[in-house]
């Protein structure tokens, strides 16, 4: 429980980081908390991460400001960056899940790739059918949005998968509880 809420104040204190306006679409800004998922996933296993991002979701929807820009409220959760949020726990849950099956032979590649499928590609996949339908932006246009993200996405990928293999080496977070691990 200590280590959830250890990752569920990273992606709190990421929302504090100054995002970055997407020039492709300025509704959706580039911040860092998709990170803290991808470490969460990474760190915690696939049932503690998604726990720790639904936590994270929970205090977002009762108003807390932990959102890039202050935000925070159940608005959040209907704004064209809703589907973004929506997706931190199935994010983290993959994650997770790819990260426990490859535990016992865990690479710096293998966790990178794991963090592109789970932390970028079904981010973008859950996010953009929602900014789509909610801005009415074409569902092209939408899709076409995230190029804006790539680099730093790829970047925080690169980030979490160091840390997670670091951290298997130091102290195996996940090994400790085998009932995680199917």
């Amino acid at each position: 429980m200590v280590y959830m809420a250890m990752l569920t104040s990273i992606v709190c204190a990421l929302g504090f980081a100054p995002s970055v306006p997407n020039p492709l679409n300025p509704t959706v800004p580039i911040t860092a908390q998709t990170l803290g998922v991808m470490l969460a996933g990474g760190l915690l296993g696939a049932k503690r991460g998604a726990g720790s991002m639904l936590v994270f979701l929970a205090i977002v929807a009762v108003g807390a400001p932990v959102l890039s820009g202050g935000r925070g409220g159940l608005s959040a959760f209907v704004a064209p960056t809703a589907g973004y949020l929506w997706s931190f726990p199935l994010s983290a849950l993959m994650i997770g899940f790819f990260t426990e099956r490859f535990w016992n032979n865990l690479t710096f590649l293998k966790a990178i790739l794991i963090n592109v499928c789970g932390g970028i590609i079904l981010v973008y996949a859950i996010g953009s059918p929602v900014l789509s339908f909610v801005t009415e932006m074409d569902i092209r246009a939408a899709f076409l949005s995230n190029v804006a993200y790539l680099p730093g996405d790829f970047m925080k990928a690169v980030i979490a998968a160091y840390i997670a293999v670091k951290m298997k080496r130091m102290k195996p977070i996940i090994e400790q509880d085998k009932t995680f691990i199917a």
